[in-house]
């Protein structure tokens, strides 16, 4: 039984429920991606163009987690109003993208507005995990991002076994599933191991959190980790076509090979989660930046050489090490945090983060245009910093505190 009187069937749990309503969510993020041929030939835009798309949603999603966390009201409504409200928002948004848009720049305002609504989504959806398994986060949240990562390869999926569907139809499929996982959050309700969230008063300001050292190292880790992500999945359909790896698979094509390489993030997130029951979330997190960063380096010397086969196992790897290591830096920001501030400093953290992807995301798609695949050197700095952030941060603390 739920906090709102609602029950869930006695076969799946409510971490299950939460995991695929995030999936069906969050297939709102990369929507407009998975239309990328239809957009540029029917603007006549180029491939920057998606680059901007994508940058428009990471900008509402910015302002929107900034908005809900220092106003608070992540920690003051309930987390499943939130998640539902966002989710019916999204799918509407998304549905005037895909058939009002008439260019680049009103594309941009509806994807905007994707973004801001996608803010109730991806980390009200971990309030909510942690509403329901407070003791099993690392793991718990593992499965969340898992299913938002195969959120985020799900339009590629849709594109892909959609044939010559014209890509509003592709785009809008997106919001069908966001509206589905709107009803399942929404008979699910908000479990039981948070404040009420009538009783929630603001205890200070959010970003407070920062001064946290625990809380603070795992932010930096997740940062350096930002950088790489979502440029990575915005860039890999330019690196599938640019390496020509589509010649070497043409049943699967671009859609199909960049469903692989990001959906293969969901199995890194769910190795990733099992194994932080043995290490621990630290050690999964920063062993999967390191990997990550091993991957970029291996790519990016020798896409020019590698066969097929070896170039898509490089990026096979390298999808399901990129996105591991979420779940684990917010496991960790969670438990550093007092309990009334959870929604927002998973918020705070979430909004700085996707500021960073706006400048990595413009910056990794225009270089791909002028220098090709190599640019995803530019991608190597995120994992290091990370993991060189969070070693000197836990090491100053442990110092202090003898």
């Amino acid at each position: 039984m739920t906090e709102s009187g609602r029950r869930i069937p006695s076969w799946i749990g409510p971490v299950a429920v939460v995991s695929i309503a995030q999936l069906f969510g969050t297939s709102l993020w990369f929507s407009a991606n998975s239309a990328a041929g239809g957009l540029i030939d029917a603007w006549g835009a180029d491939a920057s163009a998606i680059g901007w798309l994508t940058t428009a949603v990471q900008g509402g999603f910015i302002l929107g987690t900034l908005g809900m966390s220092l106003l608070g009201l992540a920690d003051r409504f309930r987390a499943s109003t939130i998640f539902v409200t966002s989710a019916l928002a999204g799918a509407l948004f998304n549905l005037g993208f895909a058939w009002l848009a008439q260019d680049v720049v009103s594309g941009s305002v509806f994807r905007f507005l994707v973004g801001l609504s996608l803010a109730g989504i991806y980390p009200i959806g971990m309030k909510l995990i942690v509403s329901w398994e407070p003791e099993r986060t690392g793991q718990a949240l593992a499965l969340l991002v898992a299913m938002l990562t195969l959120g985020t390869a799900l339009p590629h999926f849709l594109r892909f076994s959609g044939g010559q569907l014209p890509w509003q139809w592709i785009v809008s499929g997106s919001s069908g599933l966001a509206l589905v996982g709107a009803a399942l959050v929404h008979r699910l309700g908000t479990g039981p191991h948070l404040p009420a969230a009538a009783g929630v008063k603001r205890t200070g300001n959010v970003l407070s959190a920062f001064s946290i050292a625990r809380f603070r190292a795992a932010a930096i880790g997740y940062f350096g980790h930002m950088w790489e992500l979502y440029a990575f999945w915005t860039a890999v359909p330019m690196l599938v076509a640019a390496t020509g790896l589509d010649a070497g698979f043409p049943a699967l094509g671009v859609a199909g090979l960049s469903f692989l390489v990001i959906g293969a993030g969901a199995l890194g997130c769910l190795a990733g989660g099992a194994l932080s029951q043995r290490i621990g979330s630290a050690g999964v997190a920063l062993g999967a930046l390191i990997l990550s960063g091993g991957c970029i380096v291996t790519f990016a010397l020798g896409w020019r050489a590698f066969p097929a086969e070896a170039l898509l196992a490089v990026l096979l790897l390298w999808g399901a090490s990129v996105v591991a290591d979420s779940p684990q830096f917010s496991a960790l920001s969670a438990r550093a945090c007092p309990r009334d501030m959870v929604g927002a400093a998973l918020a705070i953290q979430n909004a700085a983060g996707f500021a960073i992807t706006m400048l990595s995301i413009l910056a990794t798609t225009i270089l791909i245009q002028k220098i090709g695949p190599s640019a995803v050197w530019l991608l190597l700095p995120g994992p290091l910093a990370g993991v060189a952030g969070y070693l000197i941060i836990l090491r100053r603390h442990r110092r202090r505190t003898g």
